[in-house]
This record gives C-alpha cells, structure tokens and sequence, in this order.
C-alpha cells in the first residue's frame, strides 16, 4: 500500500523548483526539476529552435542532453546551434544521435548523467505509452521535454497525445511564437523569433 500524505506532510513537502526570471519566469512560473513537458508545433514554425532556446536556458540549472532523433547530428542542427550561439553552454549541454529509449536508459542510469533530456520528435523515436512510463519511474528526479508533431490542433499520434495530457508544462508553437499552458503559472508567450513573428501575425510596420 502506497504511503498517505497528512495536510502538513504536503504543506511541508520540499521540491526541486527552478528559479526562472525574465520571459521564462512569465511563460511558465517556477517549475519542478522532475517530470515531462512538452512542446508541439507545426513544420517550420520554430519548435527546435524553441527547443534549444529553452534548454540553452535550462543549462543554468542543469546539464542537458538533447536526443536528435529525428535528424541526429546533421546539417541542420549544426545551423540550429550556430543560430541559437550553443557554444556559450558548450560545458552543460550534450547532443545525442538518435539515441534509442533503451540506449537512453543506459545512459541516464550512468553517476552524474544528465537532470534534463529532450526528445525531438517522438514521432521519430518510436515510443510506446508502457515505455515511457517505465522511464519516467525509472527517473522520477529527472526532467523529460518531448517535441512533438501536430496532426490538426493535437500531437500526432496517441502515444504523443497522452504525453501532452500527462506534461506539467505544454507549448503551442504556432508563427514562431511559444504559447504555453503550465501547472506552476506563467501563461506569457514567448517570442521565438522577433521578426518573424511579426511577419506571421501581421504586425510588420
């Protein structure tokens, strides 16, 4: 039988909370290092980039390995970095290449592996619902961020759906600009890319 919690148990519980500031603190509040978030989006409309604007802020808190797996080390995600300036966090952040989730396992099971993992696509990883769930209990103080396809206005695919419905914070990421919905508070946007943004909303002067 599971442990019950007495009302001051809960109301004095400590937890692992990340001490956002600035746009961060606005988008989603003060958020527990442990978990899933999630961020979906449409092509070309800027969630890897949202993606590693996130995680590039996250290296503050934590080392970050992000599992390229839809397009591993390439090309494009060498302009991501370029764009994003990832070389200023060269020392907290780790690109992993196509990483399978039993590979990941191993490796989050290593001393002093990763806090934050990010998983771009989840479509490309063939995920099941069990699987994730295993690496969640495997990891309950660790941070999961899965990126995701969209199919209409949900993710793509069930497994990603019930991802997105477990996520304790979830970006909508539509015209280069992030809209998320967080357990912690926020609610603010974030401006992926200024101009455009602008171009997409129409607000060009």
């Amino acid at each position: 039988m599971r442990k019950a919690y007495s009302v001051d148990n809960v109301l004095n519980a400590k937890f692992n909370r990340l001490e956002f500031e600035g746009k961060w603190l606005d988008a989603v509040g003060r958020p527990e290092l442990a978990g899933t978030w999630f961020i979906q989006g449409d092509i070309k409309n800027g969630k890897t980039t949202l993606s590693m604007q996130l995680t590039k802020y996250l290296t503050q808190f934590s080392r970050v390995a992000y599992n390229s797996v839809e397009e591993g080390l390439s090309a494009t995600i060498q302009e991501a970095y370029i764009r994003e300036s990832m070389q200023d966090v060269s020392g907290g952040f780790l690109l992993l290449d196509k990483e399978t989730p039993a590979e990941l396992i191993v490796r989050l099971q290593k001393h002093k592996s990763p806090a934050i993992t990010v998983i771009d696509t989840v479509q490309f990883w063939d995920l099941k619902w069990s699987e994730y769930k295993k690496i969640k209990a495997l990891f309950p103080k660790k941070l999961f961020i899965y990126v995701s396809h969209m199919e209409g206005k949900l993710p793509a695919g069930s497994v990603a759906r019930k991802i997105w419905r477990d996520a304790n914070i979830a970006f909508v990421v539509e015209g280069f600009k992030g809209f998320p919905v967080s357990r912690y508070g926020g609610g603010e946007p974030i401006v992926i890319n200024q101009k455009l943004a602008d171009a997409y909303w129409g607000l060009e002067s």
